[in-house]
């Protein structure tokens, strides 16, 4: 670890960070250290930092914004790589856009509103990265990311990168090719229409609005916590099983809404798990119905 240490500072990869703790760089400000945490200061960089981990033989897991991430409190072994700071390039050609995978999604949605342009209407609100929307297939208000993409750039670990259409990033609810294949999404490119800039600025803003008075944000969290499990909702099942406002350490059931789980102060990795495991199981006793999460749980476990 000390060599590898070694050499990214000397080929000037960007911040090394030496058991940094990414409860830092998470939204629900939970999560152990990393062994070593990179911010890269180009694509050039990233491509370097793989390619001397991969010499190392260590792991490497690639975070953007940190949303819908829960990390262990043990914090991840090998190399975090962070690419929020350096894939945020955006390219407007008429109708169509070329995004980097780093670039936040909420400011993407305004900025493409701005100038006319519609398909991100339901992106309004929604946290998180452009990459990490494209790995989970991101949406809201029966809309998401398979509608407007046509196109993503991904890197894998062995410095390859590969082009996929729509249908071979294979997308269905929540899911796409990544989450098995384990690519890095480097940029995307979307396919919107022109329309009436008011009322796409009308209709992201309506958008913020619900989720600001629907859902939790002025506590850390994650977004939704649990898939919902058509044509069932996660948060009307949590919330008839009577769990609103229930909690375990510091993560709490959201009071506001139930698919949501709150640090309401001080939580752990191992309060919110807990939770998750006591949700499913009232959930399917009580309606036979089984909960399966959304969000990624990641790192050290024993």
């Amino acid at each position: 670890m000390d060599l590898l240490i070694e050499r990214l500072r000397k080929a000037n990869v960007g911040q090394v960070k030496v058991n940094e703790p990414l409860a830092n760089h998470t939204t629900w400000k939970i999560g152990g250290p990393a062994n070593v945490l990179i911010i890269p200061n180009s694509i050039e960089s990233l491509v370097t930092t793989l390619s001397l981990t991969k010499e190392s033989g260590l792991g490497v897991f690639i975070i953007g914004r940190g949303s819908n991430l829960l990390i262990s409190d043990k914090g991840i072994d090998g190399v975090v790589i962070k690419i929020s700071d350096v894939l945020d390039h955006l390219e407007i050609n008429g109708d169509e856009i070329r995004v980097g995978a780093g670039h936040s999604l909420i400011k993407l949605a305004t900025i493409i509103s701005k100038k006319g342009l519609s398909g991100l209407e339901f992106a309004g609100g929604i946290p998180g990265s452009v990459g990490g929307a494209v790995f989970m297939n991101a949406g809201a208000h029966r809309s998401d990311i398979s509608t407007i993409l046509t196109k993503a750039k991904i890197l894998y670990q062995d410095g390859t990168v590969k082009c996929y259409n729509n249908d071979q990033m294979e997308f269905s609810y929540r899911t796409s090719r990544l989450q098995k294949d384990h690519g890095i999404c480097l940029e995307a490119f979307f396919q919107l229409k022109s329309g009436n800039r008011e009322k796409i600025i009308a209709e992201i803003q309506k958008n913020k609005e619900y989720r600001k008075q629907t859902q939790p944000w002025d506590y850390p969290c994650c977004g939704s916590v649990f898939r919902n499990p058509l044509p069932h909702h996660a948060g009307k099942l949590i919330e008839d099983a009577g769990l609103k406002g229930y909690s375990i350490g510091g993560a709490q059931v959201s009071t506001m809404h139930a698919n949501f789980i709150v640090n309401i102060g001080g939580a752990t990795a191992t309060n919110v798990l807990e939770l998750i495991d006591y949700i499913k199981t009232v959930v399917y006793n009580k309606f036979q119905v089984k909960l399966k999460t959304e969000v990624e749980l990641v790192g050290n476990r024993n």
